[in-house]
């Protein structure tokens, strides 16, 4: 009998918990802290920064910068008008860089700019390479705000890069792989790996609100071994080469809401290093991020991975929408050559209109790699519709040897799919008025002959 009683104990702990987890969400973004700013106020114009389009403004930002440090911190106000910028501004802390309404900071895009190198990642491996374009490293308390715009000029010099890359991202990898000393890994001019747009490194207390990010070289904002982060009511118009819109990575307490998305890649895509050095980092999961109320639109909604082998947890994905065409809605995507985990994702209330493929679970992305298989378990979507998946409505894909599991999938409503479902080595995957194509009615009599 005590056993019966256990068994029955175990499954309803399990089926209780695939609710969506409000509380625990609520819990993340109630511990985030924003950022605290001086009353210190520096305008750009006061130090000679002419929003013309083609004066260099580097020289003022630079100023402003220094001066805010002096202050220990303050608000750099950009006032409206068109400020070049040839070079990137690096932070200091506390510092609020407030973009204004009719304000653009336009960056120059001539990589000579982006340097002397400084210490950034390139798709999951740490390493030296040009200046992401706004840059803070070891900052605490710092905000990007306005409703200005940020362009990264990335659709020229920088766009060239991407077929030029394969030497340098190959090198990048191997020294990953051989566990080189970081001191070692030096890039910048002659491999063309291009830098993001925004990066924040070691960085603690971060707003980034209402702005509108534009034209990026590569990433846009790169949320790199950072905690509470706030990121709320910005938008973007990037449709360049791998312009993912938000990237944590290595990043913990996260809360993304209210963001207009329109990027030529993911929307957000959660990462935590990768292969050999990722592995090497299980203390600095990405782990603790919620997602609300944005639009998508790009290529994928919220992906995680492929990236991810420092683990990927604790992820509450609600109430967001699409507003124009994406490939995937939402994407958990690994191989193996990553292990790592990916466990507790909880995605509720989606709304999706014309995707390639609706909710997409692969182990095996690109088929490669060999053993470093992933951990994938705990996956919990509800509340979900889709108008037309023109390849499939749900893929899951594990490994005979290494499954998916405990994967729930409760009121989802996907009106028509080239493809169905595809379940393979999976296992404890539970479906609850899942709905694929047209509802069934009630059976038809036999016909009297």
């Amino acid at each position: 009998m005590k056993y019966l009683f256990l068994l029955f104990f175990t499954w309803a702990s399990f089926a209780q918990n695939t609710d969506f987890p409000s509380t625990t969400a609520d819990s993340i973004v109630k511990r985030i802290q924003l950022p605290m700013i001086t009353s210190y106020r520096i305008n750009v114009l006061t130090l000679g920064a002419k929003g013309d389009s083609i004066t260099d403004n580097k020289k003022a930002f630079d100023k402003a910068m220094a001066l805010c440090k002096k202050n220990k911190g303050g608000i750099i106000i950009v006032p409206k008008g068109i400020y070049k910028i040839n070079g990137p501004i690096h932070f200091v802390s506390n510092v609020n860089l407030r973009i204004e309404k009719g304000a653009k900071i336009k960056f120059s895009d001539n990589p000579k700019d982006y340097l002397p190198m400084v210490l950034t990642s390139w798709e999951g491996t740490m390493l030296y390479n040009y200046s992401p374009l706004i840059y803070a490293n070891n900052c605490t308390d710092i905000a990007i705000s306005g409703e200005g715009t940020i362009d990264g000029e990335g659709g020229k010099t920088w766009k060239t890069f991407k077929a030029k890359e394969g030497a340098g991202k190959n090198l990048s990898r191997e020294m990953n792989h051989n566990n080189t000393p970081l001191s070692e890994r030096k890039f910048g001019e002659g491999y063309f790996l291009r830098p993001q747009m925004i990066q924040f490194l070691n960085c603690k207390n971060i707003l980034v609100e209402n702005v509108r990010i534009e034209n990026s070289p590569f990433w846009c904002l790169h949320l790199l071994k950072s905690e509470s982060i706030t990121v709320r009511g910005i938008s973007y118009k990037s449709l360049n080469h791998n312009n993912d819109g938000i990237d944590p990575e290595y990043a913990k307490d996260v809360l993304i809401e209210n963001v207009n998305f329109d990027n030529g890649d993911d929307n957000v895509a959660i990462k935590a290093g990768r292969d050999h050095e990722g592995r090497a980092n299980t203390a600095t999961p990405s782990q603790n991020i919620v997602i609300r109320n944005c639009n998508f639109k790009g290529l994928h909604g919220v992906v995680i991975g492929s990236e991810m082998s420092a683990g990927v947890q604790n992820v509450f994905v609600e109430n967001c929408k699409t507003v124009g065409y994406l490939k995937r809605g939402i994407y958990l995507k690994t191989n193996a050559d990553r292990g790592g985990y990916i466990k507790n994702i909880f995605v509720n209330n989606i709304q999706l209109d014309q995707v390639e493929d609706c909710l997409y679970i692969t182990a095996n992305y690109h088929g490669e790699g060999k053993g470093y298989q992933s951990d994938i378990s705990n996956v919990h979507f509800s509340n979900i519709t889709c108008n037309k998946a023109s390849e499939s409505g749900i893929v899951i894909q594990g490994f005979q040897d290494k499954k998916i599991r405990n994967i729930t999938l409760k009121n989802i409503e996907i009106k028509q799919a080239k493809n169905a479902l595809s379940n393979e080595n999976a296992e404890n995957v539970l479906m609850t008025d899942v709905f694929i194509g047209q509802r069934a009615s009630v059976p038809t009599a036999v016909s009297k002959h």
